[in-house]
């Protein structure tokens, strides 16, 4: 064999080589990271919220093949999850062993106000986007400014205090009830923020404090919080709750005979389990979030969540989720790879298909969101929002 044959088999060896790498290269999986509870006491709400719809997410994509990169082909989704167990240093140590060890590609925000917080400079340190679902705060300016990749789409604390305000104050022009109310806050960043927002605006909104108690997060006897609210005669009963406690002040609630007719509780009131364990009586109950029920789009996704994971979606957050998600999807394959830094700057100037509809950030912030909804009829229905079509009218509460 010649010089010149040997020359040839040797470029035609290199060029098959590159190929097969080019073809791995484009066959290789993005690496994307997920930091929530498994364990403490966020982990019943993250297991509802969170997990589940990251799971219905990353079926979905892959299921059309992967992530589209500019070259044409896909690359398929490796989750790799990390229990933070409801503690903010885990969170930080999570987010840093996925950037420096596990070098995901992209790591989805965390879950709970409080973790979102204590997370940001690590997402920003590496420059991940934070697409931040489960925090509420009045702070997304300042933190949008210090944090260039932080977005927030679940709304702001003074968004939701308000609409709680304005949905009592109608309740009481209409003459459905009186205006004594009874607020009691879990103590954590989320609960903290919105009870010291409320109370200048339910006086602003002709509403009467007339308890105001808070609770360890994780509190485990909530008795003395209910018979102190009962012991005020309050005409009205708001709750800023996480899961856990949403479920315990309502059973509470429930054998101390608290009947009011406007009775509220935050997080995981949207939840179907809520609905299940309370039957008839979680009717007309009213709670942080709610969607549009008549969402063609919406239907689809609770069945697809259905069937994927096997439990049903909760009526706010989870959706709300999944559209981050789905607002992740479409950057990077708008981009074409995992420059995180241009996929960032996609989030920020692009609009999203969403199932929630037509997404756009503005100043990292989406501006149109639901605040409060109400069981009605077997469905956590919205009945206040930001701008949100499908709003439906408030209903008393009656008894248990």
């Amino acid at each position: 064999m010649n010089r010149r044959h040997l020359i040839s088999l040797a470029a035609l060896s290199l060029s098959l080589s590159l190929a097969g790498g080019a073809a791995n290269a484009a066959n290789e999986p993005i690496k994307i990271g997920a930091v929530a509870p498994k364990t403490g006491p966020l982990a019943g709400g993250a297991a509802v919220t969170q997990w589940p719809t990251i799971k219905l997410w990353v079926s979905d994509v892959n299921g059309r093949g992967g992530l589209k990169m500019k070259d044409g082909s896909r690359r398929p989704i490796e989750l790799i999850e990390y229990d933070d167990r409801t503690n903010p240093g885990e969170t930080i140590k999570a987010v840093e062993r996925l950037a420096t060890r596990d070098k995901a590609d992209f790591i989805i925000a965390p879950y709970g106000t409080g973790l979102n917080l204590a997370s940001a400079p690590v997402f920003a340190k590496y420059g991940y986007p934070q697409i931040a679902v489960s925090a509420i705060t009045d702070k997304t300016g300042e933190l949008a400014k210090r944090y260039p990749g932080i977005f927030f789409t679940l709304g702001n604390t003074s968004a939701f205090a308000q609409s709680v305000a304005d949905t009592l104050a109608k309740m009481v022009a209409d003459g459905k009830i009186g205006k004594r109310v009874a607020m009691v806050n879990v103590a954590d960043a989320f609960g903290i923020e919105l009870a010291q927002a409320a109370r200048p605006i339910f006086e602003k909104a002709g509403l009467e404090i007339v308890y105001d108690k808070s609770y360890p997060l994780g509190a485990q006897d909530l008795a003395p919080v209910v018979k102190g609210a009962k012991a005020a005669n309050p005409d009205a009963f708001v709750a800023w709750s996480y899961p856990p406690d949403t479920f315990g002040l309502t059973e509470l609630a429930k054998i101390e005979g608290l009947n009011v007719k406007a009775f509220y509780t935050a997080v995981a009131t949207c939840f179907p389990a809520f609905a299940g364990k309370f039957k008839g009586s979680a009717e007309n109950i009213l709670g942080a979030g709610g969607i549009d029920v008549d969402s063609a789009a919406l239907t689809g996704y609770f069945e697809r969540h259905q069937k994927v994971t096997g439990v049903g979606a909760d009526y706010w957050a989870g959706p709300v989720t999944y559209a981050s998600l789905q607002v992740l999807e479409q950057a990077i394959e708008s981009v074409g790879s995992t420059d995180r830094k241009a996929v960032t700057a996609q989030i920020k100037a692009g609009s999203f298909k969403t199932v929630l509809g037509d997404w756009k950030f503005k100043n990292q912030v989406i501006e149109q969101f639901w605040t409060v909804g109400q069981w009605q009829g077997g469905k956590f229905v919205g009945v206040a929002s930001t701008g949100k079509a499908g709003e439906k009218p408030v209903q008393l509460k009656n008894g248990w």
